[in-house]
């Protein structure tokens, strides 16, 4: 991984982003990730640089990431959802002309972090999980969620979509089809 081998610049790169409860929940991420990588036989350097690249928009304007959707045609599916998930599309597509990250595995893990989808590679399931227990996360539920990641990676991400899944509803917000179809995925593996 190229870009591993010069660390201070990537994560210059990344900090220059995003505002500092950003950033130490990016670098908790990457740690998550490289963990569970070892732990479940994905890549640990392909895991710690889709964790340190996950949020990389997240701190942009939505009108910001709102061109970037219509300059690359996202469906409308993805204009007219929550806007929190848009830095995810968003960044799949930025990492590579900003950071230079021509890995497709590590692009569809930025890509789908936040929804998940059916048919997640590990890689995917490792950076999503990542994200949902990070040593910085405080939540009802979260250290379930963590114990199940200790042993059963599929278990513990159906766990932690069931949870979004539920609070969205909960909070009269829409699910989106992909974390539904990602969440039903998970219970038949």
């Amino acid at each position: 991984m190229e870009l591993l081998h010069n660390r201070e610049k990537l994560l210059a790169q990344i900090r220059a982003q995003m505002n500092e409860k950003r950033y130490t929940h990016t670098l908790g991420v990457a740690a998550a990730a490289r963990e569970l990588a070892q732990r479940f036989g994905a890549d640990p350097d392909k895991a710690e640089l889709a964790g340190f690249a996950h949020d990389y928009c997240k701190c942009w304007p939505t009108a910001r990431m709102h061109d970037y959707l219509l300059r690359y045609d996202f469906p409308e599916d993805i204009l007219s959802g929550d806007k929190e998930l848009w830095h995810a599309f968003v960044g799949a597509i930025v990492i590579q002309t900003e950071l230079g990250v021509d890995d497709p595995e590590i692009i569809q893990a930025v890509r789908y972090h936040t929804t998940g989808r059916a048919g997640m590679s590990l890689l995917e399931k490792v950076v999503c999980v990542a994200d949902y227990i990070e040593p910085g996360r405080s939540y009802p539920g979260v250290d379930n969620i963590r114990r199940l990641a200790e042993s059963d990676l599929n278990l513990a991400l159906a766990e932690a979509l069931g949870g979004t899944i539920t609070h969205l509803i909960e909070q009269k917000k829409r699910v989106h089809p992909l974390t539904l179809t990602a969440y039903n995925d998970q219970l038949n593996r």
